[in-house]
C-alpha cells in the first residue's frame, strides 16, 4: 500500500480528450487552489490516438502537482479507474471525467463533507437528462430499473462515476481485483457511509462522447451480469415451465387415445412453429449460461487489467511502493 503524501487526489481517465484537457485543468485548478489542500492530478491515458499524451507529457513538465500514466493501448475507462486509484496518492481521491460533465464547483463542498467525519464518500447524480437523446435517456432509466429488481446491490439512477471517496474506501475498492469490472456497481457493494449530491445534466465542454449506444448497451450487460445471478435463474424457471407444460401435453395426448383412440395427428406448422420456439429458448438460456462461463474464463487467465507504457513517475525518477 502506498503512503499517502497528500490531501486530495483528482484521477481523470482519458481518452482522446486533447481538446478537454487544457480546458479541464484551468477550470479545476482554480476551484482547488483555493480550498487550501495538498492536491496532484493523476491522469490516465487510456490509449489515445489523438495529442492527448503529448499534452499531459506537458502539463507534467509545467506543474508539479500533474503526474500521468499511459496505456500501451485502449484498454477501456473500468480499467483507467483502477489505474488512477492504484496511483493515486491522496488521503481523498476525487474521480472525474475530462469533459467537465462534471461541475468542479462540487470539490469544496465534497471535501467539507468528509472531514465532519459522517461520510467515507460523497457521490453524484444527475437529477435530470436536458441534452440527452430520447432513446438513449429511455434506455438508462430503463437499465436502472432493471439492475435494480435484478441485483441486491442498490445503484442510484443516474450516477455518475463523480465523488470523492476516503483512503479506506480507496482501498477497498483496489482489494476487488476482478478483471471484469463495473465501477458502479463495486462502488455500492463496498459500502461505506455515502452523501449524495444532485446536479442538472452538463454538457461537454469540448469533444465528442466516446459512448455509443452499442458500447452503453454492452457496458449494461456488463453490470448485469457482474451484479446479479437472475439472468440463470430466469433461464431455468423458463426451461422448468416449458417442461411442464410438455409433459401436460404429453399425458393429454395419451388421454385422448386412451378415451377416445384418437391417434391422428394433424397440424405440422404449429408443431414447426412450437419446435422453432423450443429451440429458440434452448439457444437463449444456453447464450445466458455462455456469458458467465466468458466472464469465468476471463478471471481465470489472471491478466493484468492494464500495461502501462509510459508515466511521469518513471520521468521522474520514482517508484511505486
Amino acid at each position: 500500500m502506498k503512503e499517502c503524501r497528500m490531501d486530495l487526489s483528482i484521477v481523470v481517465p482519458c481518452y482522446n480528450e486533447e481538446e478537454a484537457i487544457p480546458i479541464f485543468f484551468d477550470a479545476v485548478t482554480a476551484i482547488v487552489d483555493q480550498m487550501g489542500v495538498n492536491y496532484e492530478f493523476v491522469f490516465v491515458d487510456d490509449g489515445s490516438s489523438d495529442s492527448t499524451l503529448g499534452i499531459l507529457r506537458n502539463l507534467a513538465k509545467a506543474h508539479p502537482q500533474v503526474r500521468y500514466v499511459s496505456f500501451s493501448r485502449n484498454f477501456g475507462k473500468e480499467a483507467g479507474i483502477y489505474a488512477g486509484l492504484q496511483y493515486a496518492r491522496g488521503e481523498h481521491v476525487a474521480l472525474m471525467d475530462a469533459d467537465l460533465q462534471d461541475p468542479p464547483s462540487y470539490l469544496p463542498r465534497m471535501y467539507e463533507a468528509l472531514q465532519t467525519g459522517k461520510y467515507d464518500n460523497v457521490a453524484t447524480r444527475r437529477s435530470t437528462r436536458a441534452g440527452e437523446p430520447p432513446i438513449r435517456s429511455f434506455f438508462s432509466r430503463a437499465f436502472y430499473r432493471l439492475i435494480n429488481r435484478l441485483s441486491d446491490v442498490p445503484i442510484v439512477d443516474g450516477a455518475r462515476d463523480y465523488r470523492m471517496m476516503k483512503r479506506k474506501m480507496v482501498n477497498a475498492i483496489l482489494a476487488t481485483g476482478e478483471y471484469n469490472r463495473f465501477s458502479k456497481g463495486l462502488f455500492s457493494w463496498v459500502g461505506f457511509r455515502t452523501l449524495w449530491l444532485s446536479y442538472d445534466n452538463v454538457e461537454r465542454v469540448a469533444g465528442q462522447t466516446k459512448w455509443s449506444f452499442w458500447k452503453l448497451t454492452k457496458y449494461a450487460l456488463e453490470g448485469i451480469v457482474n451484479f446479479s445471478h437472475a439472468p440463470l435463474d430466469i433461464a431455468t424457471n423458463i426451461g422448468m415451465f416449458m417442461t411442464i407444460v410438455a409433459f401436460i401435453w404429453a399425458a393429454v395426448l395419451i388421454l385422448k387415445k386412451i378415451i377416445i383412440g384418437d391417434y391422428n395427428v394433424s397440424g405440422w406448422t404449429s408443431l414447426t412453429c412450437i419446435i422453432i420456439f423450443l429451440g429458440g429458448l434452448q439457444l437463449f438460456s444456453i447464450g445466458i449460461m455462455g456469458q458467465y462461463i466468458a466472464r469465468i474464463f476471463l478471471e481465470t487467465k489472471h491478466r493484468p487489467l492494464f500495461i502501462v507504457a509510459e508515466s511521469s513517475d518513471e520521468e521522474n525518477g520514482e517508484t511505486e511502493e
